[in-house]
């Protein structure tokens, strides 16, 4: 016999008599991944831009900015749950852009705020925080954004 066809000693077979594992725990369960945290914080930072951006955009040309600072909102909490692959990648964005909005909320000493008219208020803060829950409660994607899905290709 040759050295690469040497039989398995009985320590390398296979255990066939060993108990189940139990998986690894998932979604917040699981342990935190340091290396995201950085990703986490930018995330916050650029939900709170969106919101400040959205707000200016939706007051300023209603109805269309309106519909343009959600469909902003949604293409960043989506692309925060694909990025992350979990999801608070949806919901960390969500809470920068909630912060955003509820400070801008808050108006000025004078009495005039950041937002133009009371129903396009209503339209953003209910259309972005339905997005983000949307964004975050959608089911997972069955294959890998690169698999085929067709075996053997």
């Amino acid at each position: 016999m040759s050295s690469r066809q040497r039989p398995r000693a009985s320590s390398e077979s296979p255990r066939t008599n060993a108990p189940p594992r139990s998986p690894a725990p998932t979604g917040l369960a699981a342990p935190p991944n340091p290396a995201r945290i950085p990703l986490y914080v930018g995330l916050v930072v650029l939900g709170a831009a969106v919101g400040l951006a959205g707000t200016l955009v939706q007051a300023a040309l209603f109805p269309g900015g309106l519909l343009l600072a959600l469909a902003a909102s949604a293409g960043l909490f989506y692309g925060g749950r694909m990025l992350t692959g979990t999801q608070l990648g949806a919901l960390v964005p969500a809470v920068g852009w909630f912060i955003s909005v509820v400070l801008l909320l808050g108006g000025r000493p004078e009495g005039d705020y950041v937002f133009g008219e009371e129903l396009g208020l209503a339209l953003f803060l209910l259309g972005g925080m339905a997005v983000a829950v949307m964004c975050a409660t959608m089911s997972r994607l069955p294959f890998q954004a690169n698999d085929t899905g067709r075996p053997g290709t």
